[in-house]
C-alpha cells in the first residue's frame, strides 16, 4: 500500500485523507442545519454529556460510568427523536443533490408538457395574482418541477383541478378556509392540493422585514426544486422565489416573463433587468417600493 502522508506513527494514504474529507462535509452540513436553533443547543447538551461519560469512564468511577452508558447505549434513538425535522431536511438536501433526484430525461419527456399549457397556467396565475395584489390579499403558489412535493401536499387538502384564475382567487379570498397555506401546482398544470405547510426557512441572515409567507416560498425553495409565487397581503407585492433567491416588486409583464424562464428553460441565472435578492440582502431602494416593507 503506497502512503501519502507518513510522519511517525501516522501513516494516511489516498482513502484515509477522502475519508476525512467526507467526514469534515457532512459534518459542517449537520452544522448549517442545526445552526441557529434550538437543535444546535441540544446538540451541544448531548456532546457534554458524552465528553463527561468518557471522562467518568477514564477516572473509574463505576456507578456514573454506568448510568451515562445506558443513557448513551440509546443515544441514536434519542437523536432521531429529537432531530427529526433536521434529519429529514438534511435527507432531503442530499436528494436533491444526487442525479437520481435531478429531473431525468426519461420523466421529462413523459410529462413534458407544450409550451401553450404552459402560458396558459403561467397566464391564470400572473393574472390571479394581479387581482389579489390589487386587493392586498395574500397568496403562496408553488410550481412543482423534478419534485411533486407530495409531503407538502398531504399537508392540506387535495383539489386535482385545472388552474384558473378564478380558482386561485377563491382559494385565497380572506373568508375562505382554504386561504392559510400554499396552492401546490403540479408539472401537467394542475391544482394538487391547497392549504399546504410550507417548511419555513431557517436563515438568520434573512431581513427582520421579511414575513413568515415570504420565509416559507424561502424555505421550500431550499430543499426542493420548486418555484412559488409570493403575493404580500400587507403591501401586494408581487415576488418570484427560486432557489432560495427572491425576485420582488414585479409587475405583471415581468413576472410573466420570469415564470416563463424558469418553469420552462430552467435557467434562473439569466437576468431580466429586475432586481435580484439573495437571503440576507436587500435590494436597493426604488421609485415604487423604497418605503414598503416585505411584510405578509
Amino acid at each position: 500500500m503506497i502512503f501519502l502522508i507518513s510522519i511517525g506513527f501516522l501513516d494516511m494514504n489516498f482513502a484515509d485523507i477522502l475519508d476525512i474529507l467526507l467526514v469534515s462535509f457532512i459534518m459542517y452540513q449537520l452544522y448549517n442545519l442545526v445552526k441557529g436553533s434550538v437543535a444546535s443547543r441540544i446538540l451541544l447538551g448531548g456532546l457534554a454529556v458524552y465528553a463527561l461519560y468518557l471522562m467518568v469512564s477514564a477516572a473509574g468511577m463505576e456507578l456514573l460510568s454506568t448510568i451515562l452508558g445506558q443513557f448513551m447505549g440509546v443515544g441514536v434513538l434519542v437523536i432521531i427523536i429529537l432531530f427529526q425535522q433536521e434529519i429529514r431536511k438534511f435527507l432531503l438536501v442530499i436528494g436533491k443533490a444526487t442525479p437520481f433526484g435531478r429531473y431525468s430525461f426519461i420523466k421529462s419527456f413523459w410529462s413534458r408538457t407544450s409550451s401553450s399549457e404552459n402560458t396558459f397556467k403561467i397566464n391564470a396565475v400572473v393574472e390571479a395574482a394581479q387581482e389579489m395584489s390589487a386587493s392586498l390579499t395574500g397568496a403562496l403558489v408553488v410550481f412543482s418541477r423534478s419534485s411533486e412535493l407530495k409531503f407538502y401536499a398531504e399537508s392540506g387538502d387535495e383539489i386535482d383541478a385545472i388552474v384558473s384564475k378564478r380558482l386561485l382567487i377563491s382559494i385565497f379570498q380572506k373568508f375562505s378556509p382554504l386561504h392559510d397555506g400554499a396552492v401546490i401546482i403540479s408539472m401537467d398544470g394542475r391544482v394538487v392540493a391547497a392549504r399546504c405547510i410550507l417548511p419555513v426557512s431557517e436563515n438568520d441572515s434573512l431581513p427582520a422585514s421579511l414575513g413568515l409567507r415570504h420565509r416559507a416560498a424561502i424555505g421550500l425553495t431550499e430543499i426542493a426544486d420548486a418555484v412559488v409565487v409570493v403575493v404580500s397581503e400587507e403591501t401586494g407585492q408581487m415576488s418570484i422565489v427560486r432557489n432560495g433567491k427572491i425576485y420582488r416588486n414585479l409587475d405583471p409583464e415581468a413576472m410573466t416573463q420570469r415564470l416563463t424562464l424558469l418553469l420552462n428553460e430552467d435557467n434562473s441565472n439569466k437576468k431580466d433587468g429586475k432586481t435580484e435578492v439573495k437571503p440576507g440582502e436587500m435590494p436597493p431602494p426604488d421609485n415604487n417600493a423604497s418605503n414598503q416593507s416585505l411584510e405578509g
